[in-house]
C-alpha cells in the first residue's frame, strides 16, 4: 500500500454475526459508517472475506521489562540452579555486557529448586562479569556479587525481592546498553502483530514520564495508559493530572491509574493469605492498612483511579476494605485467590477484577502445593457475581499476547492437560470481550455489537470469528484462539501491522 492510513476495510466479516461481508469506512481516526460503499478518497484495504473485531488491549503489563525480554537471556528451560546459572554463565562468555553494564536473564521459576538460587553459586559459575537472573514473576532476582556491588546493594546470601527488588529496577534499566530503544521497538511490532492496539503500562520506571518522549520519537504503534507509583503521586497532583488526561502531542499516551503493591506473589510464597504456607508464614503485607486507605483517599480526591495489585486472599480483603472506605474507583490487579465473600464485596463496590489467565499455566503445580484446597483464578465465579473483568499479561510474567490469555481463560490448561478448576472456564465471548476495551472502560459482558460508527477506529482483521471459535470441545476451541492468525492491525486509521 502507498500509504499506512486507510478510509475503508472492504469484504470483511464483524465478529459475532452471520453477516455477509461488508466495509466500514474510517474518517479521521473514527469509524464513520458500516455496509455502505460510497467512493472515498485515499487507501481501501481489503479484507478478503476475514473477520474484523476492535483492537485488542492488554490491561497489565510492564512494558520496559517487556521490551527487555527481546534483548535479554531466556532462562524458562532451566530446571535447577546450577542450570540457571550455567545459562547466564555461557551468555557472560558469549556477549560480554559494555563497560558498567550488566548480563541480564529472565522468566526462572525456581520457587521449589533445591539447593535454591543463592550468590555464592551464581558466583561459582560467573566470576566478576555482573549477572542478573529475574524470577518468571518479576518479584526477584538473583545477582552474583558482582552485580550487587554494580547497583549498590548490600553483600547477601539469596535473592533481592519485592520492595528492594522493585526500587532498583529503574537502576538497572540505566546501565549501559548499545540501543536502549531496540526491545522497545520489537516489543510494539510484535504488540501490533498479534492485533494490539494499547496497554496499561505499570513499567516500574514511571511510565507517565518516559511515553510521552518515546512517543516523539516515534514509537506510536501503541495507545498507552502510563500508570505511576506512589512516590510519583505528589508530583501527578501538582501538575493537576487525571486518570486520563493526555500526555503527549501524538493522543496516544494518557495518564493511567495510581498503581500500589499490597503484597507479593504466589512463587516467592510472598501473597498475603489467610492460611499459612506449608512452610510456614502468611506473605507479606507490603503497605500498611492505615497507609493504603489515605493513598486511596489521596487519589480519589484528585479524580485519579487506583489500580491494587492483590494476589493473596488477606491482601484482597484488605484492597477492599481500602477500597469502601475510601470511595475510590478502579481495579484489583490479578485477584488470583479470593474468598466468595470478597468477591461479592468486589461486585458491590463495581470494581474490575484485572486478571491474568496465563499465569495459572504457570503456577498451577506450585499452587496445589502452596494453596491445597482452595480454589486460586476464579474467573467463573467473579463474573457470575456481577464483578467487571479486563484481561492482561503482566508482562513479563507471561507473553504479551491476548491470544495465549484468552486461550488460557478458556481452557485453563496446557494442551494435553485436563482443564484446572474445570467450573471456573470462560466462555471464549466474554473472554474476547474482557481483552477489547481499556481497564478503566471496561464493561460487564454482553451481546451488544462490537463495532459500530463514531467508535476509534483502533481495529483487527483476523482469520477467524473468535466469539464463535471452531472446534468440538473446549480443548480444540481454545488451540483454535491460541493460533490465531492476524491479518492486519489498524489504530486509528492507520496501520500498524499487515501480515
Amino acid at each position: 500500500m502507498q500509504s499506512d492510513f486507510i478510509t475503508r476495510v472492504d469484504n470483511v466479516r464483524i465478529v459475532g454475526t452471520n453477516q455477509a461481508p461488508t466495509s466500514v469506512t474510517i474518517t479521521d481516526g473514527v469509524i464513520t459508517a458500516i455496509g455502505e460503499n460510497t467512493p472515498v478518497a485515499g487507501e481501501i484495504l481489503d479484507g478478503e472475506g476475514r473477520w474484523i473485531m476492535p483492537g485488542l488491549w492488554d490491561q497489565h503489563v510492564h512494558f520496559a521489562q517487556w521490551a527487555k525480554t527481546f534483548t535479554a537471556v531466556d532462562l524458562a528451560a532451566a530446571r535447577s540452579a546450577r542450570e540457571c546459572a550455567q545459562l547466564l554463565a555461557d551468555a557472560a562468555k558469549a556477549n560480554p555486557p559494555l563497560r558498567g553494564g550488566a548480563v541480564v536473564g529472565m522468566n526462572y521459576q525456581g520457587v521449589l529448586w533445591d539447593p535454591a538460587p543463592s550468590v555464592a553459586l551464581l558466583d561459582e559459575y560467573t566470576g566478576d562479569i555482573p549477572v542478573v537472573g529475574i524470577s518468571m514473576d518479576y518479584h526477584s532476582a538473583w545477582m552474583n556479587s558482582a552485580a550487587l556491588h554494580l547497583l549498590g546493594l548490600a553483600a547477601r546470601d539469596g535473592v533481592v525481592q519485592e520492595a528492594e527488588w522493585f526500587d532498583i529496577i529503574p537502576t538497572l534499566e540505566a546501565l549501559p546498553q548499545e540501543d536502549a530503544d531496540a526491545g522497545l521497538r520489537k516489543a510494539q511490532a510484535d504488540a501490533a502483530s498479534r492485533g494490539v492496539v494499547g496497554v496499561r503500562d505499570f513499567d516500574f520506571s514511571a511510565a507517565h514520564r518516559s511515553w510521552p518522549a518515546r512517543s516523539e520519537r516515534g514509537l506510536q504503534s501503541l495507545r498507552i495508559q502510563a500508570g505511576f507509583y506512589p512516590g510519583e503521586l505528589d508530583g501527578v497532583i501538582a501538575r493537576g493530572w487525571k486518570t486520563g488526561d493526555q500526555l503527549d502531542e501524538a493522543g496516544l499516551v494518557h495518564l493511567g491509574p495510581l498503581k500500589v503493591i499490597a503484597d507479593g506473589s504466589l512463587n516467592t510464597r510472598t501473597a498475603y493469605c489467610f492460611h499459612p504456607y506449608p512452610q510456614g508464614g502468611h506473605g507479606v503485607l507490603s503497605v500498611g492498612e492505615t497507609e493504603l486507605r489515605e493513598l486511596l483517599t489521596t487519589a480519589h480526591r484528585h479524580e485519579l483511579r487506583a489500580a491494587i495489585h492483590a494476589i493473596g486472599d488477606r491482601a484482597n480483603a484488605v484492597v477492599l476494605q481500602a477500597f469502601a472506605s475510601s470511595g475510590a474507583s478502579g481495579s484489583i490487579e490479578h485477584a488470583q485467590l479470593v474468598r466468595a465473600s470478597e468477591i461479592a464485596q468486589m461486585a458491590d463496590l463495581d470494581l474490575i477484577a484485572s486478571i491474568q489467565p496465563a499465569h495459572l499455566l504457570d503456577d498451577r503445580d506450585a499452587a496445589e502445593v502452596l494453596w491445597p484446597g482452595r480454589t486460586p483464578y476464579e474467573f467463573a465465579g467473579l463474573v457470575a457475581a456481577g464483578v467487571r473483568i479486563a484481561l492482561g499479561s503482566d508482562a513479563p510474567v507471561a507473553p504479551l499476547d491476548p491470544w495465549l490469555a484468552i486461550s488460557a481463560a478458556v481452557s485453563r490448561a496446557l494442551p494435553g492437560d485436563p482443564p484446572w478448576h474445570a467450573d471456573q472456564l470462560l466462555d471464549a465471548s466474554v473472554a474476547v470481550r474482557a481483552s477489547i476495551a481499556p481497564a478503566m472502560e471496561a464493561t460487564a459482558p454482553d451481546h451488544g455489537a462490537l463495532l459500530h460508527p463514531a467508535m476509534p477506529a483502533d481495529l483487527a482483521i483476523v482469520e477467524a470469528d473468535p466469539l464463535h471459535p471452531a472446534g468440538a470441545d473446549v480443548a480444540e476451541q481454545a488451540a483454535n484462539l491460541r493460533a490465531m492468525r492476524v491479518y492486519a492491525t489498524v489504530l486509528g486509521g492507520r496501520l500498524t501491522h499487515l501480515a
